[in-house]
């Protein structure tokens, strides 16, 4: 098993260590394991290893673990806050402040929709040069498997606004309940918002958003005076109060999720929707909803804290209420003393010319990927229903049959996203080993030969998925 050291700048930071590769073996058997290249203690908190990261940051890194305390080794995320202080009274402050957000974390995660807080700690090691120790601070929470927005945005393109309503319908409580326990998360974002793989999540038949990466939560005064918001934000998602270090309000997650909404909305990234000239959103032209959304949307979008919704359930409240249509203005009956006049000559005004956006692209390393494995699978397939026909008789029309049924079975799986990714590998695997092992499907013309062949057909496919994506590209500049 890989393990990767958490001190940071490790020159490496891989491990390989053995006694890891049998999750069923007994624990008590595995004994505290270091980094090679600089000492560091592999096994946090006795138990805690971590595999890979998952993302850096100004104040710390994400690390994708596995828990040794429990029997499958359960997945999970570590953590590290990383404080960049060297006087001993702010290392002092900062523990404070890490533990206060571990206590706050632990109340969130009660939230079916935010992760499970499962452990905080910390850790004194001996420096790589031996000169001293240093101190870390861990936090542990639930591992979601699933994909961001961000994710979702790139593979599918833009959102449509009922799949923006279903976000808002979704997060909008979340955020609600955040709110009523006196926090701000202050990092809305598309890549904040995870929506759980359905064959993973514990409510059968559906995905599920979950709000994430709480380390900039911010917890609101009560009784002392309001306090500066730190620089902890992500530019053009931030609104303006907290992107000059004053005071949030629940209204700056508000303005967050807004951006979030017009970006699935638009395909656009938030900087070429904000007008600087102007100092105003303009994503209108880029999207067609409706005039309600429209509405909420704008008013969450407000420069002033004060103009936009107070809460979460003021949004909700907004988008169930249909805007009533305006009036038509009464006609003046005419006067009787009134000259008749000739109506005035008008220039009928030019129409404004239509422009479209220009559409999302593609997916393209998905596109490839599922071209070249179904080329793969079909050709296999077909080696094998054509050993049937000479071998037994087989019915052509009947190989014929199945083979566009498994077919149509493999894009729709692909379609479904239950075969994706590291699925398409593992089936790949385990059929280029069947070819070239199992006779039968082989097609009467040897193991070699068969899986080289099915392997030329995948590289057609995926030739012609290029060519596919060149055209897509060109059309899509003209259309």
């Amino acid at each position: 098993m890989l393990v990767h050291c958490t001190r940071p700048h490790c020159p490496r930071p891989q491990n390989n260590v053995p006694e890891l590769d049998q999750p069923s073996q007994r624990r008590s058997r595995i004994n505290q394991k270091f980094c090679t290249a600089c000492g560091m203690p592999l096994i946090l908190r006795g138990r805690y290893v971590a595999e890979r990261v998952l993302g850096r940051g100004g104040f710390g890194a994400a690390y994708l673990a596995r828990d040794l305390d429990t029997p499958g080794w359960r997945q999970c995320v570590i953590k590290q806050l990383l404080p960049n202080v060297s006087d001993p009274q702010q290392l002092v402050k900062a523990q404070e402040l890490f533990e206060r957000e571990a206590t706050v974390l632990e109340e969130l995660g009660q939230h079916a929709q935010i992760p499970d807080l499962l452990a905080f700690f910390e850790e004194e090691v001996p420096k790589h040069d031996g000169s001293g120790v240093e101190q870390y601070f861990y936090l542990v929470q639930e591992f979601i498997d699933g994909e961001t927005l961000e994710d979702e945005l790139l593979q599918q393109g833009r959102f449509s606004e009922e799949q923006v309503r279903q976000v808002l319908r979704e997060l909008l409580p979340v955020l609600q309940y955040v709110h009523e326990r006196g926090s701000i998360h202050r990092d809305i974002k598309l890549s904040n918002i995870m929506r759980q793989h359905p064959s993973k999540t514990k409510f059968p038949g559906q995905g599920r958003l979950y709000l994430l990466d709480f380390g900039a939560v911010k917890q609101v005064s009560q009784s002392t005076p309001a306090p500066r918001s730190t620089g902890i934000y992500t530019p053009h998602y931030a609104p303006p109060e907290q992107s000059r270090g004053e005071q949030v309000f629940p209204s700056s997650d508000l303005y967050a999720l807004a951006v979030t909404c017009i970006v699935l909305l638009t395909g656009k990234a938030p900087d070429q929707l904000f007008d600087a000239y102007k100092n105003c959103w303009n994503w209108q032209p880029f999207a067609q909803v409706s005039p309600q959304l429209k509405a909420v949307l704008d008013r969450m979008l407000q420069a002033a804290p004060s103009d936009r919704y107070a809460s979460a359930k003021e949004v909700e409240a907004a988008l169930r209420t249909p805007i009533p249509p305006t009036p038509a203005p009464a006609a003046a009956p005419p006067s009787a003393s009134a000259a008749p006049m000739n109506p005035p000559t008008l220039t009928p005004r030019p129409k404004p010319v239509q422009r479209r956006s220009p559409r999302p692209p593609l997916p393209a390393l998905k596109i490839l990927m599922a071209a070249g494995f179904t080329g793969f699978e079909i050709t296999a397939i077909g080696l094998m229903f054509y050993s049937m026909m000479t071998a037994w008789g087989f019915p052509l029309s009947v190989g014929a049959g199945c083979i566009g049924a498994l077919f149509a079975l493999l894009v729709f799986l692909q379609y479904r996203r239950i075969v994706e990714h590291w699925e398409q590998l593992i089936i790949g695997g385990i059929t280029a080993a069947a070819v070239y092992f199992v006779p039968l499907l082989q097609g009467g013309i040897g193991a070699l030969p068969a899986l080289l062949v099915c392997l030329l057909v995948g590289l057609v496919c995926v030739v012609l998925g290029n060519v596919f994506l060149l055209v897509y590209s060109i059309v899509s500049r003209f259309a």
